[in-house]
C-alpha cells in the first residue's frame, strides 16, 4: 500500500512513521507536513533515508497543492494526523484551529473522493465528548457519547469528525475514526504536560500546574495509540469510530509528583497557577469496541511507561533543548505571565 501520512513531523505522526515504515516494509509512507511550530523534521531523522518513506512540505488547506500530490502519488490509504491541538493556544486563536482541523479535512476528504483513496482515517480525541464528573468514576465515554466540545480546539476537531461520518453517509467515502485519550511519549512538543514538566523539573525551574491539579486525564502511550490506529485502518469497520484509552487516569498533580519522584527533584518546585478558562474535568474512554472488535490491548500501564519517557526525555536533551531555544520562550511567557 501507499500510507499519506498527514502531520507526520508532529508527535504522534511522527511516531507512527518511525513505527510503521520499519513494521511495514513492503508499504510505502508519504509523509506530509507544514512544518509549523509543533513539525520538528529532527523526529523523522531516523527514516528520511528509508527506501519506503519520503516527505513532503505543504499545507492540508492548499486545494491545488492536495490535488496534485493525491493525482501524482495515487494513495491507497490516508491517515490524518495533521492538526493544531494545544487547547491554549485555541483559546488565544480560534480561527487557526477551524482552518486546519475543519477547512484542512474538507480539502483532505474532497482529494479522497475524487482520486478514490480506499481508507480515510481521522485522528481524533477524546475532548469531543466534553468532561466527566470527578464524582462518577463509573463514567466512561463511549462511541454513542454525545458531543460536548468545551474549546475552540475541541470544538474543531467535532466538526471534522461530523464531516468526515457525512462524506461516509452521503458520499460513500471509505473512512473510520479514532478517538483517543491524552497520548504522552517520546518527541511530544514541549508544551505539552508530560515534556513541559520534564525539562523544567531538569532545569530546577518551577512547574505550573493549573488550578490545584485535581484535573483527571487517561493516559495512552503514543506507541499504544499508534498500534491501535494501524488496526483500525487495516481492519476495522468502514464507517465506524473507535475510542482508544490507556485505563490509567490521573490527576495532572500525580504525573507532575511522579515527574519529580523519578528525576529526584523537590515537590517545592510546583507552582500552581490561575486555572484555563472552561477547563475540562476529567475525561476517560472506554475501549471495549476497538478491544473485542479488533483485540487491541495497550502494552504499557501508566508506571511503565512513565519510567520510559521520562528516560526518553533525559537522553535525548538535544531534542527538546533545539525547541526551548527558539521562539517556545516567547510563547511560554506569554501564557504564563498573567498566571503567576
Amino acid at each position: 500500500m501507499k500510507i499519506l501520512v498527514t502531520g507526520g513531523a508532529g508527535f504522534i505522526g511522527g511516531n507512527y512513521c518511525l513505527k510503521m515504515t520499519e513494521k511495514y516494509p513492503e508499504d510505502t509512507f508519504v509523509c506530509l507536513d507544514l512544518l509549523t511550530y509543533a513539525g520538528n523534521l529532527e523526529t523523522l531523522a531516523p527514516i528520511m533515508d528509508r527506501e519506503n518513506f519520503r516527505f513532503v512540505k505543504g499545507d492540508i488547506r492548499d486545494r491545488a497543492f492536495i490535488d496534485e500530490l493525491f493525482a501524482q502519488e495515487k494513495f491507497d490509504v490516508v491517515i490524518n494526523f495533521a492538526a493544531e491541538t494545544h487547547v491554549d493556544r485555541s483559546v488565544e486563536e480560534p480561527d487557526v484551529f477551524v482552518s486546519t482541523n475543519v477547512m484542512g479535512v474538507q480539502v483532505l476528504l474532497d482529494a479522497c473522493r475524487k482520486h478514490v483513496v480506499k481508507r480515510f482515517h481521522q485522528v481524533s480525541t477524546d475532548e469531543v465528548y466534553g468532561d466527566l464528573p470527578l464524582d462518577r468514576p463509573d463514567l466512561l465515554f463511549t462511541e454513542t457519547t454525545p458531543l460536548h466540545a468545551s474549546s475552540p480546539y475541541s470544538a474543531s476537531k467535532a466538526g471534522a469528525d461530523l464531516l468526515v461520518l457525512a462524506y461516509y453517509r452521503t458520499f460513500k467515502l471509505p473512512v473510520t475514526i479514532s478517538r483517543c485519550s491524552n497520548n504522552y511519549g517520546p518527541y511530544q512538543f514541549p508544551e505539552k504536560l508530560i515534556p513541559l514538566m520534564v525539562s523544567r523539573a531538569m532545569a530546577d525551574q518551577s512547574l505550573p500546574v493549573y488550578g490545584e491539579g485535581l484535573n483527571v486525564r487517561d493516559w495512552l502511550h503514543v506507541y499504544d495509540h499508534n498500534t491501535a490506529i494501524d488496526l483500525i485502518v487495516r481492519k476495522g469497520r468502514v464507517g465506524e469510530v473507535y475510542n482508544i484509552g490507556g485505563h490509567n487516569e490521573k490527576a495532572n498533580i500525580e504525573v507532575v509528583k511522579t515527574i519529580l519522584k523519578q528525576l529526584g527533584k523537590p515537590e517545592s518546585l510546583i507552582h500552581y497557577v490561575k486555572d484555563r478558562p472552561g477547563h475540562d474535568l476529567r475525561y476517560a474512554m472506554d475501549p471495549t469496541k476497538l478491544v473485542t472488535e479488533l483485540g487491541w490491548q495497550p502494552e504499557y500501564n501508566f508506571d511503565t511507561g512513565m519510567a520510559q519517557t521520562i528516560t526518553w526525555y533525559v537522553e535525548n536533551r538535544g531534542w527538546w533543548e533545539h525547541i526551548l531555544s527558539g521562539d517556545y520562550k516567547e510563547y511560554y511567557a506569554k501564557m504564563y505571565k498573567d498566571r503567576q
